[in-house]
């Protein structure tokens, strides 16, 4: 079955050009030229993936992002930004955003990203089959179907990307990882120079998990390599 892809992009050549090349990636895409219009079409159909232009019309593309991330329902976003604005990327990153092309952007790397992104998905949703759809580490609780965390009993309110790598970590205690691996297995191919994005995920899930987030007992800094996640049985 062809994988289902939602184009919002204002520009009406370029969005056309990016959905005639989809097919190379086995998909078929609706188009909406406003964000406004965008959000609303992104809220009331399942996709596959998202291609975001930065700048819209009506709601801007980190407003959409931002409002994406905030569903339970996780959707991959490949943003696409100006050449110019690297802050925008950054931002554009840290809301959630999976990967990002920069204007003018050749056909070949477009495809490319796409078919990477949905490669991710997939082996991502595979692992998650092969050790279940639950984990438990002490009083932390997360289940992959449900795209849920809590712990003591209470909800843990994660981002989509907070939500993968607090996974990632849970899924292989005592692991360390460096946050170039992170970048790469978490975030995927793109992220180069872009450790910091690593580093505040890490303090916001801090934040959230830990009684004392100056002193952790879940995500453990593994001084002068990366981080890890306390293999204890029951951390705290």
């Amino acid at each position: 079955m062809p994988r289902r892809v939602l184009i919002i992009e204002d520009n009406h050549d370029i969005a056309e050009l990016v959905k005639l090349h989809l097919r190379d990636c086995e998909a078929e895409a609706d188009v909406e030229y406003s964000g406004t219009a965008g959000l609303a079409r992104a809220r009331n159909r399942a996709y596959d993936l998202v291609i975001l232009d930065l700048m819209l019309p009506g709601l801007d593309g980190l407003e959409i992002c931002r409002r994406l991330r905030e569903r339970r329902a996780y959707v991959p976003i490949l943003m696409l930004t100006a050449k110019s604005s690297e802050l925008d990327r950054v931002l554009g990153l840290e809301m959630g955003a999976d990967d990002y092309l920069t204007k003018p952007f050749s056909i070949p790397e477009l495809v490319a990203r796409v078919r990477a992104i949905f490669r991710r998905v997939d082996a991502f949703s595979g692992a998650a089959a092969e050790s279940g759809q639950r984990l438990e580490h002490g009083e932390l609780l997360m289940d992959r179907e449900r795209h849920s965390a809590s712990l003591h009993g209470e909800p843990l309110e994660l981002t989509a990307r907070e939500f993968e790598l607090l996974w990632h970590f849970a899924s292989h205690p005592g692991r360390v990882y460096r946050r170039e691996q992170l970048l790469d297995q978490v975030w995927g191919a793109g992220y180069e120079g872009y450790e910091h994005t690593v580093n505040s995920h890490i303090n916001r899930l801090r934040v959230k998990l830990e009684a004392d987030p100056a002193r952790p007992q879940y995500i453990l800094t593994v001084w002068g390599v990366g981080y890890k996640f306390n293999d204890a049985a029951h951390p705290g």
